[in-house]
């Protein structure tokens, strides 16, 4: 049992370590901060606001419930293979490997120590070069990451959509929310490539299409990243497309331009010009937050605006479906040849093999 009982003893060091790492006690006052918050019967008066405690809450809730029952467990296991009783060894094993296991696939959470880490994520996917075929291309990738997120459990909201002219889409914006979401996919953010034999050529030739994708973590609150007024050029005007009588007929849809950065964020998917202006001004300011860091500034007047031709030029991953399968991160060097299976959602690997190389664990 000596065996078993040095390999609990590690696995015990090892959560110790995670739970000092992520300042669990820390994340129990923030709970109980929040359930005080919660209790408040006024808090529903604004619903966005009670909304978004809520789920901090419950996130917080299944964090702290699990580091503080897989401590547990480990304790619990490690009391009954001190009885050495040889009749028990082989359920040990399994308890201590289960525990591993689950160890394993949380211990993730270590890797997020960025400031938005824990933010929720506005994705937009905008189809590149490649006509057809590229709108075709962000039409399947957005429904990798939609499966993705469904299969976590993560709250989708479409904030935006243009549709393709044949087939596919042009860009399409949404709200992902759950426990790290920024963290988890913000080495999603750059050009992805596929290669493959087209299905809109009569002739079936190898099209290689480009769609880039475009990872912001949401910030809704205009204290987070405050915006002078005099900086915003903001339009109204028609909406166009689909959405009823009353989107196509009145001036709902609004423009919104930062001055100093050039950027421009334009929504027209509500039928309220308010509700419009307020989703706009949420992706601004996640813009400009994720400018900033990466051009490490503190003054938002000094931020540039992205460089469109640059991040064309940017592939971060590469899909290819013919001549042979394969999807390669071209920063982590990380490569499949189950195409379908990551097309279908199952991105984790991807998502991990980022993770470790931009922490420099990864060689």
């Amino acid at each position: 049992m000596q065996d078993l009982q040095k390999e609990t003893d590690d696995l015990s060091a090892a959560v110790s370590d995670a739970t000092q790492k992520l300042d669990i006690e820390e994340l129990e006052k923030r709970l109980s901060e929040l359930t005080k918050l919660t209790a408040d019967p006024n808090l529903w008066q604004d619903q966005t606001k009670a909304q978004k405690l809520m789920r901090e809450q419950a996130n917080l809730q299944d964090r702290v419930k699990f580091w503080r029952e897989l401590k547990k467990s480990l304790e619990d296991l490690s009391g009954l293979i001190k009885l050495g009783d040889d009749s028990l060894r082989s359920d040990l094993e399994k308890q201590l490997a289960k525990t591993r296991r689950q160890f394993e696939d949380h211990k993730t959470e270590l890797m997020f120590g960025g400031e938005f880490d824990e933010a929720d994520v506005i994705l937009s996917i905008h189809a590149g070069a490649g006509g057809t075929d590229a709108q075709d291309w962000a039409q399947m990738l957005l429904r990798m990451y939609t499966r993705w997120a469904e299969n976590g459990k993560y709250d989708v909201k479409t904030v935006d959509q243009s549709a393709g002219e044949e087939a596919g889409i042009k860009s399409v914006t949404l709200e992902i929310s759950g426990p790290f979401a920024y963290g988890k996919l913000k080495g999603e953010h750059g050009v992805h490539r596929l290669v493959r034999l087209s299905p809109f050529n009569a002739d079936s030739l190898r099209q290689t299409s480009f769609a880039k994708v475009e990872v912001l973590p949401k910030i809704d609150q205009p204290d987070a990243v405050k915006i002078d007024d005099k900086d915003l050029k903001v339009d109204v005007y028609r909406s166009g497309g689909h959405g009823g009588q009353s989107v196509n007929t009145t001036d709902s849809a609004v423009r919104v331009t930062h001055l100093p950065s050039g950027i421009t964020v334009a929504i027209q998917n509500e039928r309220s010009q308010l509700q419009n202006k307020e989703t706009a001004m949420t992706i601004l300011r996640s813009k400009l937050a994720q400018l900033r860091l990466e051009q490490h500034l503190e003054n938002l007047a000094e931020i540039k605006g992205p460089n469109q031709s640059a991040e064309w030029g940017n592939q971060i991953r590469s899909y290819v479906l013919h001549p042979y399968k394969q999807v390669k991160d071209l920063r982590s060097k990380y490569e499949t040849s189950d195409v379908e299976k990551v097309l279908d959602g199952q991105i984790d690997p991807l998502i991990n093999s980022y993770l470790e190389y931009s922490l420099g664990t990864k060689t």
